[in-house]
């Protein structure tokens, strides 16, 4: 079964209460953050303040999605704030390796993104000193975006890079997951599944959830 990370990005954030106790009673299994800046992409979400509210609310991993530039001056504030994982993309570090360094240093968990139009050759040199691969299947930035069909066979390219090296990294696919797409991105290798719309947005979100935890 793959692990399930709802987008709090996709909450109401009116009633975000509500929707921590509604995953926590879910069996999501993990909090998905998404920290944008205005810079590395277009919108701008929520900070180091928000992380903290939503480690308070829940005993499950909060992995915490950096879409932001200059990563390494906020890494040791959403430690703090309580991240369990922490992903910066590939595109907006200069110096990756000591970002990852600098991540795992403080004790949390490192990730890497990448968005559609990079080459997975980019992480030959990092796989082997990370947690996870967040691969985007949308350009980052928006909420409810479709899933970019050439997504799949990126996926089961970079499964065969982790298998090959034998690794044990995690495949993480952030972007237009949905009930009608879940199962063919675990089969192309996804591991974790981030979810927004398809959870927030549904009639019944718990069902939802237990949707995508039993397809694999």
């Amino acid at each position: 079964m793959p692990i399930i990370a709802p987008s709090l990005l996709s909450a109401n954030f009116l009633k975000l209460e509500d929707d921590c106790k509604m995953l926590n009673e879910s069996k999501a299994d993990w909090f998905h953050l998404d920290v944008m800046d205005g810079r590395f992409v277009p919108n701008i979400s929520f900070g180091p303040m928000l992380v903290e509210f939503f480690r308070k609310s829940t005993h499950k991993t909060c992995d915490v999605h950096l879409m932001i530039e200059e990563p390494e001056k906020y890494a040791d504030a959403f430690k703090k704030a309580g991240a369990d994982i922490l992903t910066v993309h590939v595109e907006a570090c200069k110096h990756l390796h000591r970002n990852i360094q600098q991540i795992s240093s403080l004790g949390m968990k490192p990730g890497v993104a990448i968005n559609p139009h990079t080459p997975l050759n980019t992480l030959e040199n990092i796989l082997q000193d990370i947690y996870l691969v967040c691969l985007m299947s949308v350009n980052p930035g928006f909420g409810g975006q479709s899933f970019i069909s050439h997504s799949y066979q990126k996926i089961s390219q970079l499964k065969k890079m982790i298998k090959d090296r034998g690794l044990n990294v995690l495949i993480e696919v952030d972007g237009g997951v949905s009930p009608s797409n879940a199962k063919a991105i675990v089969d192309a290798g996804a591991d974790v599944l981030v979810a927004g719309n398809a959870v927030f947005k549904a009639p019944n979100p718990q069902v939802a959830i237990d949707t995508l935890k039993a397809i694999g």
